[in-house]
């Protein structure tokens, strides 16, 4: 960074400091949860993961869980501190905080929860910002370790994580017009998100309107099974990860509703076996395995890619000469948005699958062709205009997060509020609170002495019974 009164070693303006988390706050984590700790016998407030969002606190299911003897004093949350995400599947949200502000008396935090509470020379609405700025969350995306999808953070890393800290003075200027500035972009934010939910109900709407619970004269209502052809694609195994006639397949990450996700697409051996599993345009892609909400979750193959197939993942559903492909995918988006795959799925180690048996047997309303030709393009025509603004949508909360990025990386380089030179330097805070603890630091303990073993006495042999004088003894004496 250029410009009069900064560093260019440092990259921060004069009176400003780098500085290790550790050198402003205490970090400490929280208690485990476990089956000893009964939630009926001295039961406090108890926040989770679950509860920290990045910036806020959702206090709106909070559990409770039972301390033993000095806990609470040890854990019991205070004003200002901020409580970090040690661990989560997606690294954009590892280290997301929120700073605690009271809002229930005697909260503990758990083990997956780190508290760090701030020094009186760092404001804690600052730090919760600046945490939560790119500036720290560019740090900890570098440090993260990930095993098994799962990526975490520890303590001893989380205290060398760099905080810029400036005089406390502008500390509270910056937070102050980040208040004023960010309020506006989440009001924004908010608008935005508003009016996709409103889309999405309306889109819903939409298949319902279109494909109705109880059909008009004329329609006839069959099963899936009567309307078309269904299929399960090829199971995936090792030994075909090579072969001689390698091709690509989609699985249930390509199919998404109404799109095939082409960005990864993998390729097995299918030696001999490829017609059979070879996607033809027209072919109805459904996904067999989700979670609940999304199992069925549809999407029309239109011949791209080429020649590829399909695994057990999907299910393939290929229509009838009275059936267009496109009012099939009506159908099925209908039924996935009014829960109705729901009713027939089976749960297996926490993923949702729904069988081709009993898809087969799931009702399918069929009007006559031209009715279909007619609804099929009155729907796209309504669905290309919600998805226009449902992109522009998209566009305003991705520019409003390139601006608040900007905007806090901004006010974290100090370049947000001007400096004033009469403000206590940050290196006069930081000598003082180093001052602070070293008068405060306990004396260091010594391991107590055991005290030594009485020593035994030596063995001593009893001395002989004296023997009485003999009666014809006589007395002599005996020059001296």
């Amino acid at each position: 960074m250029s410009g009069a009164g900064y560093s260019e070693r440092a990259g921060l303006p004069d009176g400003w400091e780098w500085a290790t988390l550790e050198q402003v706050a205490e970090v400490s984590g929280g208690i485990q949860k476990s089956p000893k700790r009964r939630p009926t016998q001295n039961h406090y407030p108890f926040l989770r993961v679950a509860n920290v969002a990045r910036g806020s606190l959702d206090l709106s299911d909070v559990h409770r869980v039972e301390l033993f003897e000095g806990e609470l004093e040890r854990l019991r949350l205070q004003l200002g501190d901020l409580l970090v995400v040690e661990g989560n599947g997606s690294p954009d949200q590892i280290g997301r905080a929120a700073a605690w502000r009271g809002a229930i008396d005697n909260c503990v935090h758990q083990n997956h929860l780190i508290r760090v509470r701030p020094t009186a020379g760092l404001s804690w609405r600052y730090l919760e910002l600046a945490w939560n700025s790119p500036v720290v969350s560019d740090q900890l995306l570098s440090v993260a370790q990930s095993s098994s999808g799962l990526y975490t953070l520890s303590t001893g890393k989380l205290k060398r994580v760099l905080l810029p800290i400036p005089p406390l003075a502008e500390q509270e200027r910056i937070v102050e017009a980040l208040d004023a500035q960010l309020s506006r972009i989440d009001a924004a934010v908010t608008t935005s998100q508003r009016s996709r939910r409103k889309l999405e109900g309306l889109r819903k709407m939409i298949f319902r309107k279109f494909v109705p619970e109880e059909q008009p004269i004329g329609w006839r209502v069959v099963t899936v099974e009567e309307a078309g052809k269904v299929e399960l694609g090829r199971a995936r195994h090792p030994d075909w990860h090579n072969g001689p006639e390698m091709r690509p397949y989609l699985r249930v990450a390509n199919v998404f509703e109404d799109r095939i996700d082409t960005s990864d697409v993998m390729e097995m051996d299918f030696s001999g076996l490829f017609d059979k599993y070879k996607l033809h345009h027209g072919d109805v892609l459904l996904n067999e395995g989700q979670s609940p909400h999304l199992v069925g979750r549809p999407a029309l193959y239109r011949g791209v890619p080429e020649n590829v197939a399909f695994t057990n993942s999907i299910l393939r559903f290929q229509a009838n000469e009275d059936v267009l492909p496109e009012w099939a995918l009506m159908v099925f988006r209908r039924h996935l948005h009014a829960k109705r795959f729901m009713r027939e799925v089976r749960i297996t180690t926490n993923i949702a699958h729904l069988s081709a048996k009993r898809l087969k047997a799931v009702e399918f309303p069929i009007p006559p062709l031209h009715i279909q030709k007619q609804l099929v393009a009155r729907c796209d025509e309504l669905l290309t205009g919600i998805a226009a603004v449902d992109a522009e949508a998209e566009r305003s909360l991705r520019r409003a997060s390139a601006l608040r990025n900007a905007l806090l990386r901004k006010a974290f380089l100090g370049c947000l509020v001007p400096q004033d030179p009469g403000d206590e330097p940050a290196a006069a805070i930081l000598d003082r609170i180093r001052a602070e603890r070293a008068a405060q630091s306990k004396p260091k303990r010594t391991r107590p002495r055991k005290a030594p073993a009485p020593r035994k006495a030596a063995a001593t042999v009893p001395a002989p019974e004296p023997t009485e004088t003999p009666r014809t003894s006589t007395q002599q004496e005996l020059p001296l």
